[in-house]
Order: structure tokens, then sequence, then C-alpha cells
């Protein structure tokens, strides 16, 4: 298996161990039909472009959120005595809305 994320649907999950438990038992079997290979190449393939295509799109979220956050804390460095509390709210906004697109990383496993 690549370094590439893949993100399977659930119909691939069930459809590629079905392809593979068919395969093993053809390997068994010692007659190996070469489309389920096929088939389970493109499941993959499928599987690794969505995988690349959300894993860019958390990278451009996490991106964004340290811009804001960059964004809030001059703000906040910068605001008048009135407008420092509600500067200091957006910072936290901001703080929080990175840490959730920390933590979708780290799950998503990259």
């Amino acid at each position: 298996m690549s370094d590439v994320p893949r993100s399977y649907t659930p119909a691939e999950k069930r459809q590629r161990a079905w392809l593979v438990l068919r395969g093993t038992k053809q390997a068994l079997a010692d007659n190996v039909d070469p489309k389920l290979d096929a088939r389970i190449d493109r499941i993959d393939a499928q599987a690794e472009d969505r995988g690349i295509r959300e894993a860019r799109a958390l990278y451009q979220q996490h991106e964004q959120a340290q811009n804001a956050l960059a964004a809030a804390k001059a703000k906040e460095r910068t605001a008048s005595r009135e407008d420092r509390q509600a500067a200091r709210q957006a910072r936290i906004k901001a703080e929080q809305q990175l840490s959730r697109t920390e933590k979708a990383i780290r799950r998503a496993g990259l």
C-alpha cells in the first residue's frame, strides 16, 4: 500500500473486500481472473484520487485558519480599548477554528 491517502466510500469498501475474498479463493484454486485485479485497481485509483483531493482541501482550510489567526492576533494587538474585547473574542474563535482543522488533519492520518 502506498503513502498516498485513500478515501473509500462504504460501497467501495464492501466491493473491494468481496473482490479480495473472491481473488483469494481463486488463488487457492490456482485460477485467478485478471479482471478482479483490474477492478480492485480501479477502486483503489478512485479512492486515491478522492483521498488526494480531500487532503488538499484539509490543508487549504488549515492554511486559511492560520492566516485568519494571524490577522486576528494583529487586530487584537492594534485594537483600541473599546474594541479589544471583540478582537479577543475573534482571536479565540480563530484559535478554535485552527484547532479543529489540525484535529481533522490528524484524524485523516495526514
